[in-house]
């Protein structure tokens, strides 16, 4: 269980933002949040993203770069449970305080924000936004079949197996730190991508989308559409995000404490979430046809009168 996935979520969207911004200072400019701030010159680790190229390559390899190099320094230390979730935690927390203190560097508490052309589109279209409703579920359906495709291989039956009995695992000749390991920067590469998209759908990248509790709120979601479907995550974070448009739309003041009681009542009524309600009302209909009789065998059983 990891609590850091607003990081690898705010590298993926922060890269994606700074070539936006790139883009709209034109050639040589400077974005707006470093006039304000005072920079008289772009900084040198700004400069590769002028190039859309290098800004999508790094949506995925620089989240998993740190989560592949955070990965073998913790897992190969045996750290698992309650204390890898606290060490991801504590991470998120930390890069948080570094985005909001560099200010001429990355917007600080702003963020960024602000964006006039995205690939060449305007964003304020309502045949932009229509297109980038289509991209994100192209995207989504990608990552749900490479990710199906991944636990149904022997991969992941390994990955199932170290879930289930992580010393049995390693007792068999495996390394569950190396497996747990790529895992960890597959779910960070996918977080990149999400952290990119997002940046052009909503037009805002700032630290407040990726600290503690919006990473926090990840694992909420995945709880309750089921964390062992996927089908069921997707499901839970279409059921989260509607729930907290409506709510706070609707109880501005207490939609918090809605989604709170929401969550509960799914942990208390299924804990296997939504999708594990799915999957016992089908083994029920399944045993229930099972046990019926069937129609040449209710005629058999029926005694025939002389």
């Amino acid at each position: 269980m990891t609590l850091g996935q607003g990081v690898f979520f705010g590298l993926g969207g922060y890269c994606m933002g700074m070539y936006l911004k790139l883009k709209d200072a034109g050639s040589g400019g400077l974005p707006d949040f470093m006039v304000w701030s005072g920079v008289e010159e772009l900084p040198a680790l700004w400069e590769p993203f002028r190039s859309p190229f290098f800004a999508l390559t790094m949506v995925v390899v620089l989240p998993v770069a740190v989560a592949a190099v955070l990965g073998l320094l913790v897992f190969r230390q045996r750290v698992r449970g309650a204390y890898f979730a606290i060490l991801s935690q504590a991470l998120a927390a930390a890069f948080v305080i570094w985005l909001v203190g560099q200010q001429g560097l990355t917007g600080g508490t702003n963020g960024l924000t602000n964006f006039y052309d995205v690939f060449g589109m305007d964003p304020e279209e309502e045949s932009t936004q229509r297109t980038f409703y289509f991209v994100v579920v192209v995207v989504l359906g990608a990552l749900y079949l490479l990710a199906r495709q991944l636990v149904k291989s022997r991969f992941g039956r390994l990955l199932v197996a170290i879930r289930d009995g992580e010393d049995r695992v390693r007792f068999l000749g495996y390394n569950p730190a190396t497996v747990k390991t790529i895992t960890f920067a597959v779910s960070a590469a996918m977080a990149g991508i999400a952290g990119a998209l997002y940046v052009p759908v909503v037009g805002i990248i700032s630290p407040a989308l990726l600290g503690v509790v919006p990473s926090i709120e990840l694992l909420v979601a995945v709880a309750i559409g089921g964390r062992f479907s996927l089908a069921g995550a997707i499901l839970g974070g279409v059921l989260m995000n509607w729930a907290h448009t409506t709510l706070s739309e609707n109880w501005p003041e207490g939609w918090t404490y809605l989604q709170g009681g929401l969550f509960i009542l799914v942990i208390m009524l299924a804990p296997k979430g939504i999708a594990g309600l799915v999957n016992q009302a089908g083994d029920l209909l399944a045993r229930r046809k099972a046990a019926a009789p069937s129609a040449p065998q209710a005629l058999a059983k029926e005694e025939v009168p002389v």
